[in-house]
C-alpha cells in the first residue's frame, strides 16, 4: 500500500530524515515509535502527502506521488488518505456530522450520499445521540471520535494518525485504540500511528523505530 525509497527531508541545515525506507502492506497496522525529535512526525506527513520530501520516492497503492502537481496531489489525499491528529482540528462553529461531512463535500459527494454515510459511521463509533453537538458539547474522547469518522467519510485506503491518544485519558485512550483495530477489520483499511504510547504500539502488527531521522 505504501512504499517509500530514500526519503530524506532538512529544514534550513537541520537534516530531519536522512534516507528512511518504509513498506506497508494493504490492511496491515503500523507504529512508528521512537524519542522526540527522531522525525516520526516529519515522515507521518510525507507519507500523508501534507509535505513532500526534498529526495526519493513515494508510492501509495499504485500511484507514484512525485509525479503528482499540487491541484492532483490535494485531489489525491482528500480521496485516499485520512488523518487523525492528537488535536481535533474540528472547525467548532459546525456540529459533529457537519464536520464529519465536510471531506466528503470537498470530494464532490452530494448532500444525501454524505450525510448517509456520516450517519453510519457516528454510528458505528457511538455518537448516534450526538451528531447535532458542537465540539464544545463534546468530551474529549467524543471529539476524537468525531475526527476519526471524518477521517473515514471518503473510504481512504490509508489512515494516518499523529499521537491520536495523546490528549486522551488511559480509558478513552484503550477504546480508541481498539478501535482502529474494529476499523481494520470492518473497512480493511491500512493505518500508520505516530505514538508515543506504548500499549497501542504493542498492540500493533509492526512497530518502526525511529531514531536520528532514520529507521533502525
Amino acid at each position: 500500500m505504501i512504499q517509500a525509497t530514500n526519503i530524506k527531508k532538512s529544514y534550513g541545515e537541520l537534516a530531519v530524515l536522512k534516507g528512511v525506507d518504509v513498506n506497508i502492506n494493504k490492511g496491515e497496522i503500523v507504529s512508528i515509535v521512537g524519542a522526540s525529535g527522531a522525525g516520526k512526525s516529519t515522515l507521518l506527513h510525507i507519507l500523508g502527502t501534507l509535505d513532500r520530501s526534498d529526495s526519493g520516492d513515494l508510492q501509495i497503492a499504485d500511484t507514484l506521488i512525485n509525479a503528482l502537481n499540487d491541484k492532483q496531489l490535494s485531489a489525491f489525499r482528500n480521496k485516499h488518505i485520512g488523518f487523525v491528529f492528537q488535536f481535533h482540528h474540528l472547525l467548532p462553529e459546525f456540529t459533529a456530522i457537519e464536520n464529519v461531512c465536510i471531506p466528503a463535500y470537498i470530494n464532490g459527494t452530494n448532500e444525501k450520499e454524505a450525510q448517509t454515510r456520516a450517519k453510519e459511521l457516528l454510528t458505528f463509533l457511538g455518537l448516534k445521540d450526538r451528531m447535532t453537538h458542537k465540539p464544545n458539547q463534546l468530551s474529549g474522547g467524543e471529539q476524537q471520535r468525531v475526527a476519526v469518522a471524518r477521517a473515514l467519510i471518503n473510504q481512504p485506503d490509508v489512515v494516518l494518525a499523529d499521537e491520536p491518544s495523546g490528549n486522551l485519558d488511559s480509558d478513552t485512550s484503550q477504546e480508541l485504540h481498539e478501535l482502529f483495530f474494529e476499523l481494520r477489520k470492518q473497512y480493511e483499511q491500512t493505518f500508520v500511528i505516530v505514538t508515543h504510547n506504548k500499549e497501542l504500539a504493542e498492540m500493533s502488527d509492526r512497530q518502526l523505530v525511529m531514531k536520528d531521522g532514520l529507521i533502525v
